[in-house]
């Protein structure tokens, strides 16, 4: 019987440039977890929509759920493959609510007060979901339970934890991390880590 070579050589041509592969699914976030309460809980969507959401817990849940295999990159170094995430589309919200010609940005709301920026084309890609389950198992507070974004093409802190909100936007605006200076678009396959970066790639067709 043949022995499979380890998942960091057999799997190299999915990691990104600087990432170190894991089969850990390591716990990083700016603040401490936040209480939940399923009673008060309200998932919105608003802003550049014809049809704004506000839903409770049971109502969110009650949606149409699928499930996805993606890969995680963490702007930390670390990347952890075949993730099997449940929840529900991204899609199957954004037809819901159904943005408006205006449309461009979105920013993600989270409980702890968190925000980050993504762009609305980004978000509606096949593999975006609002994630509920992680590898079949619920998702654990600290890793963003119950209920989290998961964008598998950016850098994981563009997945926001204990989600609450999407407000569609027109225009972009920074979120928490993207104002102390990490990357605005965040690509994992440019090494986009740091908004000094940015400058750079402004200036280097120059």
């Amino acid at each position: 019987m043949s022995i499979p070579p380890p998942a960091d050589r057999r799997d190299s041509s999915r990691v990104p440039p600087g990432q170190t592969l894991t089969r850990k699914f390591p716990v990083l976030h700016f603040s401490h977890v936040p209480a939940f309460d399923a009673a008060t809980y309200r998932f919105r969507v608003w802003g550049c929509v014809e049809r704004p959401l506000d839903l409770g817990w049971a109502e969110l849940t009650a949606l149409p759920r699928t499930e996805d295999v993606s890969d995680f990159h963490c702007v930390t170094t670390w990347s952890r493959l075949d993730n099997r995430w449940g929840g529900i589309a991204m899609r199957t919200l954004l037809e819901r609510v159904g943005p408006t010609p205006a449309a461009r940005h979105v920013m993600v709301h989270c409980l702890d007060g968190y925000t980050t920026n993504v762009p609305l084309a980004a978000l509606d890609d096949r593999d975006v979901l609002v994630a509920f389950e992680h590898d079949g198992q619920p998702l654990t507070a600290e890793h963003g339970g119950p209920v989290r974004l998961v964008v598998p093409k950016l850098y994981a802190w563009k997945s926001g934890k204990w989600l609450t909100g999407l407000e569609v936007m027109p225009r972009d605006k920074r979120g928490f991390w993207e104002e102390r200076g990490y990357h605005n678009r965040a690509l994992p396959w440019a090494e986009e880590r740091y908004s000094w970066q940015e400058d750079a790639e402004s200036t280097k067709d120059l």
